[in-house]
């Protein structure tokens, strides 16, 4: 079957992937009102085309805190990828570097962010943190990724505690023995809690810029009241994301969310968004309403459950050719 949409993709991974690694790729919280809400509210969205522009040549590049891309679409922090393939995170990095853009690898990715870097050298990444109890850990982590030449640091904010994922929980999800979250190995043999750290505040933000050079990205804002605070703090970008509606059920869209954040904002850090992205006239909409990019997640594993970092650069130049179209069309 020709893969033609991003839909094509998403029906052959529900297809083809063992159902535990499925239902933990796809699943909400809760109702999963949030996760569907996402691709809903884009629906709602209509353009205002204008006719008779000269569309003939278009520059779809854009620069992301200095950086050029190739067009304003990344990858977003994911974890677990040799669940959708077998070298994992090297797959999602050679296909970042392939299709000029850039991809952030995730603190439990089940590569090493070594093994990440040396399987796509030169590529635009940046790495995504959570703040663990050990603190020690999450320090050695920003300290690796510097060292190793990722050029900017994403904070999630949005998982003080994980999201209650019906379908996860009742498949007892846990990672295959052969698969490990990598850059975590033995860090956390001695705590008997969850490594996730609820004791986060904005204050954890001067702690990071402690630590490191690296702009910092905070990821999971979805308010206008944090989008000040965000700026306050001294951070260089804003993610609007709810985690893919996998942590709070029944919050805004991220769509929705943009508005009020780049309102608030008032251009003094970039905003990008994530969520719900599945057409290239997605990434005009986020685009037309503030954002500086999007970030993909479900759909960069589709791509890899499909075929590896081709699957991956597939589904990527689906969305940038349909972005250049709705462009044109739309005036």
């Amino acid at each position: 079957m020709a893969m033609v949409c991003l839909s094509d993709f998403e029906a052959y991974a529900k297809k083809y992937l063992p159902k535990m690694a499925w239902d933990y790729f796809a699943a909400g919280a809760d109702d999963c009102t949030t996760r569907d809400e996402n691709i809903l509210a884009y629906k709602r969205i209509r353009f205002r085309p204008r006719m008779l522009r000269d569309v003939s040549v278009m520059d779809i590049r854009t620069k992301i805190l200095g950086s050029e891309i190739s067009f304003p679409v990344g990858i977003a922090p994911t974890g677990f990828h040799q669940l959708a393939w077998p070298d994992g995170e090297k797959s999602t990095a050679r296909a970042a570097r392939a299709m000029s853009t850039c991809y952030i690898a995730s603190t439990y990715s089940t590569c090493t962010l070594e093994e990440i870097c040396a399987a796509a050298p030169g590529g635009l990444r940046w790495f995504q943190l959570y703040i663990h109890r050990n603190r020690a850990a999450s320090q050695q982590l920003v300290r690796r990724a510097e060292a190793l030449g990722f050029q900017g640091l994403v904070l999630t904010a949005d998982l003080p505690y994980t999201g209650k994922r019906r379908n996860d929980v009742r498949n007892g999800f846990r990672l295959p023995p052969h698969m490990k979250v990598k850059n975590l190995e033995g860090a956390f043999e001695v705590c008997k809690m969850s490594p996730l750290d609820p004791l986060v505040t904005w204050n954890d933000i001067y702690w990071l810029r402690s630590l490191t050079h690296l702009p910092i990205i905070i990821k999971g804002i979805l308010t206008r009241e944090d989008a000040e605070l965000a700026v306050r703090h001294g951070v260089q970008g804003i993610i609007v994301s709810n985690h893919g509606g996998r942590q709070l059920d029944e919050g805004p869209s991220t769509i929705d969310a943009l508005v009020e954040v780049v309102e608030a904002v008032r251009g003094r850090v970039e905003v990008y968004v994530d969520g719900g992205i599945r057409k290239g006239s997605d990434v005009l909409k986020a685009l037309a309403l503030g954002a500086k990019c999007v970030f993909i997640g479900r759909p960069a594993l589709w791509g890899l459950a499909y075929n590896g970092e081709e699957g991956l650069q597939d589904v990527l130049r689906i969305l940038q050719d349909e972005f250049r179209l709705s462009m044109a069309l739309a005036g």
